[in-house]
């Protein structure tokens, strides 16, 4: 009579091929998923000669796509659960991170994906900090100029600024200071997520973006809707401290290292610079953002907002 195979592979067997039991030991129960959460299907039955896959398979994400923003982070994606300025699709986040954005989660009406710290390095990469938490979302709509609702009556404009992390800290700093928008070219320019987004720390979902194809025809577009436009240059004759303001105004930052291009220059009404005390005369671009929404807040702190 032939055996019956399928007895031969499974549980530890003995000479006998029968499973060896613990005497007294109560047969193990499957765990219960948390109410809410998004489980993984059953395991796969394991071939004779492999070995076991992982009790939980890795979460499935979405391909990177260009209609797919990812935000990670604690700040970042908090933030976007809050403002729901965007499409929310799914949330992974580990049950350490769930619990602290549970609140956030509930009002947005999501599921969450329950994942790992290392199945979010594996999609993001080992040097991303994504604090346990990544979401998957639809980018804002886009803006056009005429789209700017003016509040502070300041705007910020970007000349081909590469870094993320310089893009995230300008727009966490236009948060902070209720800055109408940001302007920025749509090429040579970071995508305002992934990095960006975790840099501006929530920033992000505050502040309007209008993305323009060509920089100097948007700043003349800027002059013909009554925008002061203000150049900063570090060599620049002009000190910002002592140029006379009013709203709407534009600040203008240059790109890292080259500053402002030709055409940039030529179409501000004036070219400032911050007038530094010490031995370096010149900031990182984030740092003279932050240092020259001070000066014209305080500069401007009599004119009336629009």
């Amino acid at each position: 009579m032939t055996r019956d195979k399928s007895k031969r592979f499974g549980a530890r067997t003995g000479t006998s091929g029968k499973a060896k039991k613990t005497p007294g030991a109560a047969p193990r129960q499957p765990a219960t998923p948390a109410k809410g959460w998004h489980t993984n299907p059953e395991p796969h039955p394991v071939r004779p000669g492999t070995s076991a896959p992982s009790l939980a398979p890795r979460p499935a994400f979405r391909r990177p796509a260009t209609n797919l923003i990812v935000l990670y982070g604690f700040h970042a994606v908090r933030e976007a659960l809050r403002a729901r300025r965007r499409k929310l699709l799914d949330l992974y986040a580990t049950e350490a991170a769930a619990r602290r954005l549970e609140g956030e989660i509930a009002s947005a009406g999501l599921c969450p994906h329950s994942v790992t710290a290392d199945d979010l390095a594996r999609r993001l990469g080992a040097s991303a900090v994504h604090q346990g938490v990544m979401l998957e979302a639809l980018p804002l709509e886009p803006l056009d100029l005429s789209d700017i609702v003016s509040q502070s009556g300041i705007v910020i404009v970007l000349d081909q600024i590469t870094d993320p992390h310089n893009l995230g800290a300008i727009l966490r700093t236009a948060a902070a200071f209720g800055v109408d928008a940001l302007v920025m070219t749509e090429r040579h320019a970071p995508e305002p997520a992934g990095v960006a987004a975790k840099a501006a720390s929530g920033g992000l979902e505050h502040v309007a973006i209008v993305r323009v194809v060509n920089l100097a025809r948007a700043l003349e577009e800027l002059g013909d809707m009554g925008y002061l436009r203000l150049g900063l240059d570090s060599e620049a004759e002009r000190s910002l401290a002592k140029v006379p303001l009013r709203r709407p105004l534009a600040l203008v930052l240059g790109g890292e290292g080259k500053g402002l291009r030709r055409l940039s220059r030529e179409n501000c009404d004036f070219l400032v610079r911050l007038d530094m005390p010490g031995a370096i005369k010149s900031l990182n671009v984030s740092n003279a953002c932050s240092v020259a929404l001070t000066l014209l807040h305080a500069g401007l702190a009599g004119e009336s907002t629009i």
